[in-house]
């Protein structure tokens, strides 16, 4: 990956406060593993509680997951000033979500001005195995104060 300058030279308490904000993210049990410029890990234990009909952590959230670590990454590239929302994603479920611990990559693969595109995989940690489970493509914008 290239190695990217974050506008903010305080990103990492700026993502950190942007995350740590996150109800939802509290809700699911998501904390930040590592954090650098342009790139997030996110872990998340199983819980029973999130669970599909046949015992997977449901697809929606996985996905929340993956949104989530996109988000972050982006976020890390963002000027001060900034706020981030997401405007675009695609995600592809590639195995079942059956695991001890979840845990959420994401990079960026373009930052820009206004939109950033980020990459992310997700992947499960079983038995001492670890399965990628799903991919996800998304695009964040960076919402700019108009003053």
């Amino acid at each position: 990956m290239a190695a990217f300058e974050p506008k903010n030279p305080d990103y990492r308490a700026a993502a950190t406060a942007l995350f740590e904000g996150q109800p939802a993210m509290r809700s699911l049990g998501i904390s930040i593993v590592s954090l650098a410029p342009g790139e997030v890990e996110l872990a998340m234990p199983h819980s029973s509680a999130f669970t599909q009909q046949n015992g997977f952590v449901h697809a929606g959230i996985i996905t929340a997951g993956l949104d989530n670590a996109c988000g972050v990454a982006a976020f890390t590239l963002m000027p001060r000033e900034a706020d981030i929302l997401t405007v675009e994603f695609k995600t592809s479920l590639l195995a079942p979500a059956r695991g001890e611990r979840f845990v959420f990559k994401a990079e960026v693969v373009k930052p820009g001005r206004t939109l950033t595109f980020c990459e992310a995989k997700a992947f499960a940690e079983h038995d001492g195995k670890t399965t990628l489970i799903a991919a996800m493509t998304g695009t964040l914008m960076a919402m700019l104060s108009r003053a």
